[in-house]
Formats: C-alpha cells, sequence, structure tokens
C-alpha cells in the first residue's frame, strides 16, 4: 500500500513541477493563461489577412499636402495628419483642415508630432510647443504653463486615459492631474524621441543615450544601450507588445528587449536591399491587433524606404514598387480595422488588409 502511494505521489509531483504547454497568444481563442510555453496549438476567430491593396491620397484627392510629416487614428477610425502648413481630418469622405489663420489655439502650423489618446483628444507637436484638440477647443500647452521645453519630439498615452506623457529636447513632460517633468541626470541629455509604459516602469526611448527604464515604484532608472547589447545609441521609436517585449526602432535597425529586460533579439534588414546596405533605420513603430510588429523604414543617404511586417515568422517588406506613395517614410498607425497608413513625403497610403 505504501509502494502504490508513493508512486501517486511521486507522479502528482512530476506533472506539477513540469512546464505547462499550450496556446501562449491571448488574440486566440483558446489562449491558456497557465501555459508556460506554446506548444503551436493556437486557434483565431479570423484569418488575420495580408495586405490585399495599396490606396495613396495627394492633394488631388484633398489632401492638404503631399509633405506630410506624422499620422495617428483616432478613437473613431478618423485618420489626423499633420503637415508643415496644418493638421487635417479624414473621416473616409471628407477631409477637414486646421491651421492658425482658421483655428484658435492651435500653436503652430507646422507639425512635427501628432497623436490620438484613448479619451478622445488629438495632441500635436510643434517646435513652439503643444496643443490638444477635446473635440471642441484647441488650447496650447508650452513652457510657460507645464512643459519642460517647447520642441516637442514624442506625444505617447498614458495608462490612463487623461493622462498624456510629451517627449522633448530636454527630457520628458507628463500630466497627471497636474504637470510634472523629468530631465537630467534621470534621463539623457539628448531628450526623449518616444515613451511608452508597463503596469509599474515608464520606458524611454532617447535620439542618442539609448533607453531608460523608470521603475516608478522603487523611484530607479536604469539604461539600455550598446554597453549591454542594444544595436545603436540612435533610438527613434518604442512600443511594448501584448508579452511584454520592448520593441526598440534605432538608427541600425530594432532591437527587441525581453520581458524579463535579460535579452536582446536583434533585426537589422526588415526592408530588403543590396548588400552592402544591410541595415535598417527605422522611422517609426506600430503594432496591430493580431500583434504583428510595422516598422517604418528610411534610409536617408539611398533616398530609398519601405514599411516592413514582422508575422512572428518572417519580415514581409513593401514599397513604391507595391503601390506606396513614396519611398521617404515618415510616419506609420494602424486604423481599427488594422489597415496600415503611411505618411510620406509624396502623400499617404492606406495600406488595406484583406484575407489571404
Amino acid at each position: 500500500m505504501q509502494r502504490i502511494s508513493f508512486i501517486i505521489c511521486f507522479f502528482v509531483l512530476l506533472n506539477a513541477c513540469s512546464k505547462k504547454e499550450g496556446c501562449t497568444d491571448p488574440s486566440a481563442t483558446n489562449f491558456d493563461p497557465l501555459a508556460m510555453s506554446n506548444d503551436g496549438s493556437c486557434i483565431y476567430a479570423n484569418n488575420p489577412g495580408v495586405v490585399s491593396s495599396i490606396v495613396n491620397y495627394t492633394t488631388l484627392d484633398g489632401l492638404l499636402d503631399n509633405f506630410v510629416e506624422c499620422i495617428t487614428v483616432d478613437i473613431n477610425n478618423n485618420i489626423w495628419i499633420g503637415t508643415s502648413i496644418g493638421v487635417q481630418k479624414f473621416d473616409g469622405t471628407t477631409w477637414t483642415t486646421y491651421n492658425t489663420s482658421n483655428t484658435i489655439g492651435l500653436v503652430n502650423d507646422n507639425i512635427k508630432v501628432i497623436s490620438a489618446m484613448d479619451n478622445g483628444d488629438i495632441w500635436v507637436g510643434t517646435d513652439f510647443g503643444a496643443s490638444k484638440f477635446d473635440g471642441t477647443n484647441w488650447n496650447i500647452y508650452n513652457s510657460s504653463n507645464g512643459l519642460n521645453s517647447n520642441q516637442i519630439k514624442a506625444i505617447d498615452k498614458s495608462l490612463i486615459a487623461d493622462h498624456v506623457w510629451i517627449g522633448t529636447a530636454t527630457g520628458v513632460s507628463y500630466y497627471d492631474g497636474e504637470w510634472g517633468s523629468i530631465g537630467s541626470p534621470d534621463l539623457h541629455w539628448s531628450g526623449v524621441a518616444s515613451v511608452a509604459h508597463t503596469f509599474n516602469s515608464h520606458w524611454f526611448a532617447h535620439p542618442l543615450g539609448g533607453v531608460t527604464n523608470h521603475d516608478a515604484s522603487n523611484n530607479i532608472f536604469d539604461v539600455y544601450d550598446t554597453a549591454n547589447g542594444l544595436i545603436s545609441q540612435n533610438v527613434t521609436d518604442l512600443i511594448i507588445d501584448s508579452q511584454g517585449n520592448k520593441w526598440i526602432g534605432t538608427g541600425g535597425g530594432i532591437s527587441v528587449l525581453n520581458i524579463d529586460n535579460t535579452a536582446f533579439t536583434h533585426y537589422t534588414r526588415m526592408y530588403l536591399m543590396p548588400p552592402p546596405d544591410t541595415l535598417n533605420p527605422v522611422v517609426e513603430i506600430a503594432i496591430d491587433n493580431w500583434d504583428r510588429v510595422w516598422a517604418a523604414i528610411y534610409v536617408g543617404y539611398l533616398a530609398e524606404g519601405g514599411v516592413a511586417c514582422w508575422n512572428g515568422l518572417e519580415w514581409v517588406d513593401y514599397d513604391v514598387s507595391d503601390g506606396l506613395a513614396g519611398p521617404n517614410i515618415k510616419g506609420i498607425a494602424v486604423d481599427l480595422d488594422d489597415n496600415i497608413w503611411v505618411a510620406t513625403t509624396t502623400g499617404i497610403s492606406k495600406m488595406i488588409i484583406g484575407l489571404d
């Protein structure tokens, strides 16, 4: 009897100690939150689709200016476009223009950054401060009423709908009911090009200094740069996927820092070019609802660029030969239907996702 009990206990302990396999993708219908490793069994309700066609928009279609600096999508699936002569909203049919000649509260027409918040607010950044549009009014924010610098490099969401983080030339300013700022020596002197968040930490991308993680619970700042594995000090964008991996866009490609912040994976040829041109300078990164990563890439000295998609297995790239409006990619955004919007210096492109 004792031998039987011992055998039963042994198998119970063996099962308890083994790592449970299953589907680890939260977007799958059979996602198993207890699974420790993916066994390839994930089932999806719908095919995520591929790029089936590309539609371009220029001034001939109503676009304010073909040289588009930035692009974003709001909670109602409107496309917001920043140019050097103002802002436009496109609802799929109608173009609405906002500039300093017809809009009170828009700080400047030369828009460098545009971002849509989860509460519906639209923020734009310029070299003269930022403006927020709440659907009715525009309001100006600058160094006189909250910002640590008027030169805006990024505007990013908080985990709370009406809070915002604004990357500037000297650090970052944030609104969480009142304005606050973080700068040197806690953050790199080159400023902040992008901000991303996890539950208890903030990640800051620096144009010349890698990335900094701020552990908000302990007020600790940790730097990740080329000294500990980052592919390049020149960081342009940073985004966090649903698994907690940090996708870091740089002047030399993408470095992915794992959930534990212990190891990097590097991608330098997302958009393929003939050797010896192997590095892909990243302009901006976006993630769709299927956790696919979309990277906007532009190689300035070659005047060549495109969009690359990581589907979990490989990179697939698109450029003017596939129908994009132009090679000089300035920004990228994902709409509510998972279509990809691309800002270029020769118009904007809508990459339509259809079933394969």
